[in-house]
């Protein structure tokens, strides 16, 4: 059952303004765009859906920032993120799902907070924390929807140019997508009364991609990281009560 022309044009602008906050805060969309399509899908259709709109988004990506991707890092974070994204994802058939959305929203909280109260939390540049930060990215995004964070810590940590991290992050974020997907498939995520939501975000992710990149031309990235945490701070907290709130009702 899709949804009403009003709920569509609602989806697809808040799709759009988590692409560009995603791009712009180097977090990935999908820290926004779970939740957000949490109120208009049940959680194993947000999976496989924001599976399906992260490919699009990493393509536009990679067609934006192609001025080169870190090899090593390519290797190092890409490999275990795809190996546990498959296990989180393969975990998501045996998890109650208002366990999981609960998850999600500490996840969102927890992770925000760290980030805002630390703002100068690095990682070492060692290869055990590539492939760790890689893990636990690749799971996080196959069992709860999102994993930028993570991965975009990491990263972070190697000191790499602005277009290279983000275009090493697509091609890491690529493969790990692709993955997931397979096992959402397998596991039903993917409906055929949702393949015109992906239409819409495919277009959504190369118009997101591109006025993110024209923001990130002309702010500055600490001060606009900032405001993405808060609103991903805000995000999980309505993640909590949400459910409190239709319990009361």
């Amino acid at each position: 059952m899709g949804l009403s022309p009003e709920n569509i044009l609602l989806f697809t602008a808040l799709a759009l303004i988590a692409e560009v906050l995603g791009t712009v805060g180097g977090f990935g969309s999908s820290l926004f765009f779970v939740p957000i399509a949490g109120y208009f899908l049940d959680f194993y259709s947000v999976l496989g859906v924001t599976a399906a709109f992260h490919v699009c988004s990493n393509l536009a990506k990679i067609s934006m920032f192609r001025h080169g991707f870190n090899k090593q890092l390519l290797l190092s974070v890409g490999i275990p993120a795809v190996i546990f994204v498959t296990l989180g994802a393969m975990l998501t058939k045996f998890l109650d799902t208002n366990f999981l959305q609960l998850a999600l929203a500490v996840f969102l909280m927890v992770l925000s907070s760290v980030f805002l109260l630390f703002k100068n939390l690095t990682l070492k540049p060692t290869f055990f924390n590539s492939i760790g930060g890689g893990a636990l990215s690749g799971f996080t995004a196959g069992l709860l929807g999102s994993g930028g964070a993570i991965r975009g810590l990491t990263l972070a940590a190697f000191a790499i140019e602005k277009n290279v991290f983000i275009a090493t992050s697509a091609f890491i974020d690529l493969g790990v997508d692709l993955s997931r997907s397979v096992v959402y498939f397998t596991n039903g995520y993917m409906h055929s009364h949702d393949l015109y939501l992906i239409a819409i975000l495919l277009l959504v992710s190369f118009a997101g991609t591109y006025l993110g990149k024209k923001v990130l031309n002309k702010f500055s990235e600490s001060q606009f990281r900032v405001l993405v945490l808060s609103l991903i701070f805000l995000i999980g907290l309505t993640g909590i009560l949400k459910p409190l709130l239709f319990k009361s009702q």
